[in-house]
């Protein structure tokens, strides 16, 4: 991994801990931030000894959507050219999809603002813990713009219905809510039930095979991109290609046995 100016990164074993670092600005997002986080996934994701990323933010928030001091410092357009923010901002879509695509699974730990971008990044992880301080939400258009490349991923991870509710309110949701629309799964009042429930996830997916935890992940994404017959040729292709693999003769010995796989560890 690379050394990094605004992000933490640490290694326990199989376990990546990337931490969102610039506290002082509830780690709200620079131009330099999205291009960090893009590294950092594709970092993760290129990883075969990595099995979880956990992702979190320093100091009490999660983050706070993009830096407004940044986003104000407008360079001028050429007089002919692109505009040159377009591949800018459209980067942070690519950042967002290399989280998405990660093969390793992903656990969010959401304290504090998580609002645009970090809405975002909540939304492309697969398992969510919520502080009850948490809040959602997507507030920008009553600044006068929008969270442009957040948007696939919160409809996907919420529905169209209660997306359209925030985007045309601006209202910034609370932890009880967000664990009622589904965007996490598990609400913890205290910093101490939070380090307990990441724990207990953590031994949960460390029990999986890598690459069948991989497959069925890749598999449940699927259902919201392709056709169903496709779908179920892909998994029924995935299956029998994982049966002929040592592994699955490896778990379902050791499944009979009631004993411990090679894979499965702390």
């Amino acid at each position: 991994m690379a050394d990094y100016e605004f992000l933490k990164i640490d290694r326990q074993g199989a376990v990546t801990f990337l931490t969102l670092n610039r506290p002082q600005r509830r780690n709200a997002l620079t131009h330099r931030m999205m291009l960090e986080l893009e590294d950092a996934f594709v970092g993760v994701g290129n990883d075969p000894a990595c099995r979880v990323l956990v992702l979190r933010g320093a100091g009490g928030h999660f983050c706070a959507g993009g830096d407004l001091d940044t986003m104000a410092d407008l360079p001028p357009v050429p007089p002919g050219g692109t505009d040159p923010l377009l591949p800018t901002y459209r980067q942070f879509g690519n950042a967002l999809l290399a989280l998405e695509a990660l093969p390793q699974a992903t656990i969010a730990v959401v304290e504090g603002s998580a609002v645009g971008a970090g809405f975002g990044m909540a939304c492309c992880s697969d398992v969510v813990i919520l502080r009850e301080d948490a809040r959602f939400g997507i507030p920008e258009p009553r600044v006068g713009f929008i969270p442009s490349q957040i948007i696939p991923f919160l409809v996907r991870r919420l529905g169209e219905g209660p997306v359209r509710d925030l985007a045309v309110t601006g209202r910034v949701i609370d932890a009880a809510e967000s664990y009622r629309l589904g965007i996490g799964r598990h609400l913890c009042a205290t910093g101490a039930e939070i380090e307990a429930t990441l724990q207990s996830l953590l031994d949960d997916i460390l029990r999986m095979e890598p690459k069948a935890l991989a497959v069925a992940k890749r598999l449940v994404q699927s259902c919201a991109k392709k056709d169903d017959l496709d779908v179920l040729d892909e998994a029924a292709g995935n299956l029998v290609g994982l049966l002929r693999q040592p592994e699955a003769a490896e778990g379902i010995r050791h499944f009979m046995a009631k004993t411990t796989p090679s894979w499965a560890k702390r």
